[in-house]
């Protein structure tokens, strides 16, 4: 069991959260963007933008490493702060990834952090990525943090003014290392090849993984970075000329880039989430529907058979 966050604890030393001052904060930057000239479109996309730089900026600069991570601390807080003599109980899961057998295998909704990357490996935009494959990638199946939450929430429930806080991992009871994932998916795809939209068959290439991010940064700056920069240049010197390219390679470019951005830090992480599996005494055959350990999971066949079929039939239509 974990110890929840405190009203105004982070994760840098010498700085203390007031949410209050966050939500000024957040109120004030909204009325300056919404106060600068420029068209009808212009001006949402400018402001949704400025919000995501503010929350990356003030996520950081607490310790975070983004905005949900952030806001999920604050929210923990609140809890603790409010809750009374009602018991509560807060369950972290680490990355949550589709359904494993109940109500339906595979299904999963919204794009989450390995499926990005997945999906960018489906269609061939993804070459490369930041990754140690040796290290475990700390997955959980959708299904088992619900029977968790379920489970959790009886446990605790005649606990007056409890509060408790679990992590739902598979690392340490059952680890599955990066490069599971990526034999799992390069093993779907070289069986099960994609086509384009003109019906031809996109051919599945290799992926190249950095284990460093000094690593990966300079192969990005010498393989695209420079060349773009003087396709950027010659674009100018032939009026625009190249303009539609150029502009596709930087979308490309940037993809790739906040993706190593968001995710970078977790697929680097060699810390463990997990300090305690909670433990059910099965007594009779109805409780195996509330099955959360993880230990039961084939990580091979779960991404081979479900997992990665589940991105490509909910999320990638």
């Amino acid at each position: 069991m974990e110890r929840p966050f405190k009203k105004g604890e982070t994760l840098r030393e010498g700085t203390y959260l007031d949410i209050d001052a966050e939500l000024r904060l957040v109120g004030d930057v909204k009325k300056e963007l919404e106060l600068q000239d420029g068209g009808c479109g212009d001006k949402t996309k400018r402001e949704r933008k400025g919000m995501k730089e503010l929350g990356l900026e003030r996520s950081r600069h607490f310790g975070w490493s983004n905005t949900y991570v952030f806001t999920k601390a604050m929210g923990e807080m609140l809890l603790g702060q409010l809750h009374g003599a009602i018991p509560v109980v807060i369950l972290r899961p680490s990355i949550i990834t589709s359904i494993l057998r109940d109500p339906l295998p595979g299904w999963m909704q919204g794009t989450r952090t390995i499926d990005t990357i997945i999906i960018g490996y489906a269609k061939q935009n993804l070459s490369c990525f930041l990754a140690d494959l040796e290290l475990t990638m700390d997955v959980i199946p959708g299904d088992m943090v619900a029977n968790a939450m379920m489970v959790t929430m009886v446990a605790h429930s005649e606990e007056q003014g409890a509060e408790v806080m679990y992590h739902a991992t598979s690392s340490l009871r059952n680890p599955a290392p990066y490069g599971v994932l990526y034999e799992s998916g390069r093993r779907h795809f070289y069986e099960n090849p994609r086509l384009s939209k003109d019906g031809q068959v996109i051919p599945t290439k290799e992926m190249h993984f950095f284990k460093t991010i000094a690593s990966f940064h300079l192969y990005m700056l010498i393989k695209y970075k420079l060349p773009l920069e003087i396709l950027h240049v010659v674009n100018l010197l032939l009026c625009g000329l190249f303009s539609q390219l150029y502009d596709d390679l930087t979308r490309k470019y940037k993809f790739v880039m906040h993706l190593v951005d968001v995710y970078g830090p977790f697929a680097l992480f060699k810390g463990n989430l997990e300090r305690l599996r909670l433990t059910m005494t099965k007594t009779s055959p109805e409780d195996d529907m509330f099955n959360f350990d993880p230990k039961t999971v084939d990580w091979n066949d779960y991404f081979y058979k479900i997992h990665i079929p589940g991105v490509l039939k909910y999320v990638l239509k």
